[in-house]
């Protein structure tokens, strides 16, 4: 099963995939997520699986249940073993952030990962407003995308 560098949380029924390069805010974001009744599924790494013509996540056994904080340390949290995505939120600095994305550019708003295409949000993990805009793309997207 292939692995992604990524976070996900569950958000709402819905897994949240987040990307970026080490350092980027990856566990950040999640922890605030979770911090907003979100539940983690993975920190850091995922293993991948199209299942049905969707993208099933869980964590790597050894990494289960555990989410670095930065400045804190590794800590155990509560988690579920398993979820199908249902956003990609990609971390960028913010002066990659579209302000208008064009929907109809290829690419914009959605991402292809083991074949199955899904909603996608460029986002600057660092915005007061982060969390808030993730919980808003999973309510105005659709789950599936042709």
């Amino acid at each position: 099963m292939p692995l992604i560098h990524a976070s996900c949380v569950v958000v709402g029924g819905a897994g949240v995939l987040i990307r970026g390069p080490s350092g980027a805010g990856k566990s950040d974001l999640a922890l605030r997520l979770i911090d907003g009744g979100g539940i983690l599924v993975a920190d850091d790494y995922c293993e991948a699986e199209a299942l049905a013509g969707r993208l099933v996540v869980r964590a790597p056994p050894a990494i289960a249940g555990k989410l670095e904080v930065r400045g804190f340390g590794i800590v155990e949290l509560p988690h579920v073993p398993s979820t199908t995505i249902g956003l990609i939120v990609d971390l960028v600095p913010h002066a990659e952030v579209e302000r208008l994305p064009d929907p109809k550019k290829d690419g914009a708003l959605s991402d292809v990962i083991e074949g199955v295409r899904l909603a996608r949000l460029r986002l600057d993990p660092t915005h007061a407003a982060a969390t808030a805009k993730v919980r808003l793309a999973l309510k105005t997207t659709p789950r599936e995308m042709s």
